[in-house]
This record gives structure tokens, C-alpha cells and sequence, in this order.
């Protein structure tokens, strides 16, 4: 029985993952064409509902080509590559309170006491399906762009765990779900990171070395339309091409659900404890997975609102910014940080 609730738990976190991907893009769509004064997609379904099913069976149906020259092992195995690793580090990230069936726990599919780790280790790992992508597809620009993600990863991965170690410190641990009960109290979200904790810089820094991470506009480089034709996925199509696509926006649902889990409490409510939950057991276990799931989607507006507002930067912009700025920055708020918790002696 123990297996057979894992097994669907999965199943069913995964089928809920890649809809919220499909959704996600409607999402942008929809308020990118706000933002520059038009409706966009509205035909296909109510109020343009049935869009991301419309776009997946185009892309299925589409012809799959592939050029000559290209390495077919490596060009057929880095769209697995991204996708995979998008979808395997949601596997530890917990989406509400323990609450367990038969012995297992609904709202995680692995609870590790190093799941920050984890995640940090697999979306690193996610930057050779690009690498691979642009080099065995025997092009200059699909290979430009592989380089620039390369060297993008390398200047805002440091950067971006850099600005953790200050939230890990005042957790004490690296446990997703330790971080999280560390900022609940009864003062609600003056006890998150980003304001009890002190940590409004680290989550500053967090948010643009993921945007950096992820490849989104302004640090879209990898891709680069203008220059590079689209970059290290120009000679894919078809359901290759799809699987990059969803794994960017796995990648930013992933980004977003640890942002709302380190600095903004997790799945808990901003009025704390001071407002009982009124409602049964059911009500009592869901509440907290609509806290987490609309701060998770605060995030993706975000998201989509900088890549409707800021022009991409330029290659060296973007490295200096990750090197001369951030990186300091990083480290003296875990100086700071480290002298306040010595302070309090903590």
C-alpha cells in the first residue's frame, strides 16, 4: 500500500507540474499582451483556456527534423537531459504541512534533511542538456549560445548560493521543511526570511541570479533572438524543441516554489497564528497549500512582468553585473548576517 500511494503521489505531483507549465505560458502570454496593449491568446476555449492544449498538439504533430551533421546521441539526449532535471528537483520540494495517508506524506514526495542541496545540485546539472544541445547540433549559433549559458551558469550559480548561506545560517539547517518552520510564529510574515530574518538582500540577489539561472529576459542571452536566431535550441523542432520549452518553465516553477519556501515562509499564512483556521480537517490541510501556491504564483507574475518591462542586457553587462556586484553583495549580507545571529547568540 506504502508503494502504491508513492507511486500515484508521483504521478499525480508530475501530471500537476507539467499543467502548470502549459498554464504558465497562458499566463505570459496573456499579461505580456496586457502589458504591450493587446489581448493575446483568446480563441481556442472560453477566454482562451484550451491555448496550451491547442500548442501541444501542434508541436507533437509537427514534422521532426534533423539536420545533417548533427551528433544524433547527444542532440536526441539534452532535451532529456533538461527536462528531466526540471522535473526530478521537485521531487523534495514540500508544498504544505506534514500531513500523511496511510503513512505517506501528500504534500512531499521526498522529505531530505539536505533537499536544498539537492535541488541546487540538480539545476546545475540542467546546463548540459544546453551545453550538449549547442554542440552537437553542428552550428555556430545553436554553439554561441551554449557558451553563453555555460559561462552565465558559472557567473550567477555562486551568486545565487551564495545568497542562501545567510537563510541557512538562521535555519541551522538544510532541510526545506526546517527552513520553513523556522519562520512560523504567531507575528506571521514579519517572521519571514525576507523580513524578520533580515534577509530583503539575499532575497534580492536570490531573485536575479535566478532569472539569470533560468535564462528569462533580461539575461535571455542564451537565446538572444536578435543575434543567434534562438540560440542553442535553433535546429531543434517538434517535441525536442517542446521539451526545452517545458523545461525552462519547470525551472521557473521550481525557482519560484524555493524563493517562496527560503524567504517567504513556505506554505504558511501571513496573519500567523492570530487567525484560526475555521473549517474541518480538509479545509485545515488544503489552507495551507493555497498560501504556498499563490505566493508561488506571485512569483511567476513577476517573472513575466520584468521580461514585459526590461530590455536584455548585453553579454558583458550581464558578467560584470553577476562578478563586480553580486557577488560581493552575497558575501557581505552573510557577513552581516553572521555577525547578527553571533550578536543575539544564536
Amino acid at each position: 500500500m506504502f508503494l502504491l500511494f508513492s507511486i500515484l503521489k508521483v504521478a499525480v505531483v508530475t501530471v500537476v507540474l507539467l499543467t502548470a507549465v502549459a498554464y504558465t505560458v497562458l499566463l505570459e502570454r496573456k499579461v505580456v499582451g496586457r502589458i504591450q496593449n493587446r489581448w493575446g491568446p483568446s480563441r481556442v476555449g472560453p477566454f482562451g483556456l484550451l491555448q496550451p492544449l491547442a500548442d501541444g498538439i501542434k508541436l507533437f504533430l509537427k514534422e521532426d527534423l534533423v539536420p545533417t551533421g548533427v551528433y544524433r546521441p547527444l542532440y536526441i539526449l539534452a532535451p532529456v537531459i533538461s527536462l528531466a532535471c526540471a522535473l526530478i528537483s521537485i521531487a523534495v520540494v514540500p508544498f504544505g504541512a506534514v500531513h500523511r495517508i496511510k503513512g505517506v506524506d501528500v504534500f512531499q514526495i521526498a522529505d531530505l534533511n539536505i533537499g536544498l542541496l539537492v535541488i541546487l545540485g540538480i539545476t546545475s546539472v540542467g546546463v548540459y542538456g544546453i551545453a550538449l544541445a549547442g554542440w552537437s547540433s553542428n552550428s555556430k549559433y545553436s554553439l554561441l549560445g551554449s557558451l553563453r549559458a555555460s559561462a552565465q551558469m558559472v557567473s550567477y550559480e555562486l551568486a545565487l548560493g551564495l545568497s542562501l548561506v545567510g537563510v541557512v545560517l538562521r535555519a541551522s539547517s538544510l532541510s526545506l521543511r526546517q527552513i520553513v518552520n523556522s519562520q512560523t510564529s504567531t507575528h506571521g510574515l514579519l517572521s519571514w526570511n525576507i523580513f524578520g530574518g533580515f534577509q530583503f538582500v539575499a532575497f534580492l540577489i536570490y531573485l536575479t541570479a535566478a532569472y539569470a539561472e533560468t535564462n528569462r529576459a533580461p539575461f535571455d542571452m542564451s537565446e538572444a533572438e536578435t543575434e543567434l536566431t534562438a540560440g542553442y535550441h535553433t535546429e531543434y523542432s517538434s517535441m525536442k524543441f517542446a521539451m526545452f520549452f517545458m523545461a525552462e518553465y519547470a525551472n521557473m516553477i521550481t525557482v519560484s516554489c524555493v524563493a517562496t519556501l527560503l524567504f517567504l515562509g513556505g506554505w504558511t499564512s501571513p496573519f500567523g497564528t492570530l487567525i484560526p483556521n475555521f473549517g474541518g480537517r480538509f479545509v485545515t490541510a488544503l489552507l495551507p497549500l493555497f498560501w504556498f501556491a499563490l505566493k508561488v504564483l506571485f512569483f511567476l507574475f513577476l517573472y513575466i512582468w520584468v521580461r514585459g518591462t526590461l530590455p536584455r542586457f548585453r553579454d558583458d553587462q550581464l558578467k560584470s553585473f553577476g562578478w563586480k556586484f553580486l557577488m560581493p553583495l552575497a558575501i557581505a549580507n552573510i557577513v552581516a548576517t553572521s555577525l547578527w545571529l553571533a550578536i543575539r547568540g544564536h
